[in-house]
């Protein structure tokens, strides 16, 4: 069985020969070829020149025997491209010059066409669907409108998100009516991924977890619902929930038309698919920091993890969250090498 039909085929919960791999943030500082092209251009200029995203998506794949690919992107392009400057401030991260605190802001939004607007990553994705040639499923991805209106309101990155989730209390019809903007573009641009060649969809909503689950399923749920069911109705590549911190909010993300969900450190594999329910496919969940460890411990710990898994169909291991910058590339290859070893065959 190739590479291409492991991983898709676990996100269906069909039998695979061995567990599939990929890593989020896969392609990265961790890797000097990253680290060579970074000393070249801006984070932004890798991303908009198609070449160089290809170039940068390939890169793991030549270095690990890895499952699937994903294209090398960044969320807040999405934002971006409606309307909202865009910083990659060093040392800070990103930065929008002019977050959305009222609802005028909202108005600024433009709604985006994909193929235009963000024309740099479906370039991208066919480049590098063409140097694949077949060999390995290829990956597109969107932040998720909880995760993209944090950042716009906050104006970039935080830890307590105090003006995205007052935002969210006290102007609620406003907040409903930004989140339906985003979600808008973000089933725009998935399908636009979908066309250009993406063969999964992963949905990143990475601060999901700030919220408890009664003001999830108040001021998310109805958005995310939304997104994965005109997916579903839309395109029949499988569809993949990923959030950090969510344990609590498993029984609703359950309830989505996600092929997949995935799941972090904090919560026991099997535990959590017993919440999901078998019926799903389950992705995860290595915590990034064992891979700074020695390679015996990493494959141990992949180890415990295919054994929650118990060899059921349509588990896919990754990490719990992205590759940390400083990760030892030997350790890398001592993970997928260990998940391939020691996976058995799913039946």
């Amino acid at each position: 069985m190739n590479g291409t039909h492991r991983f898709l085929s676990a996100c269906r919960r069909e039998p695979v020969d061995r567990t599939p791999i990929w890593l989020m943030r896969q392609a990265g500082r961790y890797m000097p070829e990253y680290r060579a092209l970074r000393e070249k251009h801006t984070i932004l200029e890798l991303i908009k020149t198609p070449e160089l995203a290809a170039e940068v998506t390939m890169q793991p794949l030549q270095a690990f025997d890895l499952d699937a690919a994903i294209i090398f992107a960044d969320i807040l392009t999405l934002p971006e491209a409606m309307g909202l400057s865009l910083e990659f401030v060093r040392g800070e991260g990103p930065v929008f010059h002019q977050p959305i605190r009222h609802a005028d802001d909202i108005q600024r939004l433009q709604d985006i066409d994909p193929e235009s607007a963000l024309s740099f990553t479906m370039d991208a994705i066919r480049l590098v669907n063409r140097e694949l040639d077949g060999r390995l499923p290829l990956i597109g991805f969107s932040g998720a409108p909880f995760t993209l209106a944090c950042y716009t309101i906050e104006g970039g990155s935080s830890r307590h998100f105090i003006h995205a989730k007052t935002f969210m209390y006290r102007a609620t019809a406003d907040w409903h009516r930004l989140m339906e903007r985003l979600t808008d573009a973000v089933i725009a641009y998935l399908l636009g991924q979908a066309r250009a060649g993406a063969a999964a969809l992963q949905l990143f909503d990475s601060w999901a977890g700030v919220l408890s689950p009664a003001d999830y399923a108040t001021y998310v749920m109805p958005h995310t619902q939304r997104i994965f069911t005109e997916l579903a109705e839309a395109t029949d590549v499988p569809l993949i929930f990923f959030g950090t911190e969510t344990a609590t909010l498993l029984p609703l993300l359950a309830k989505t038309a996600a092929d997949v969900i995935g799941v972090d450190w904090r919560i026991p594999l099997d535990e959590a698919w017993s919440i999901i329910g078998e019926d799903k496919a389950i992705q995860g969940n290595l915590d990034p920091v064992i891979l700074f460890s020695t390679p015996d411990q990493v494959a141990l710990a992949a180890q415990r993890i295919l054994a929650a898994a118990g060899g059921r169909p349509g588990h896919i291991f990754n990490l719990g969250h992205g590759i940390l910058p400083q990760t030892p590339m030997e350790h890398v290859t001592a993970l997928v090498e260990s998940v391939h070893a020691y996976s058995p065959m799913s039946t």
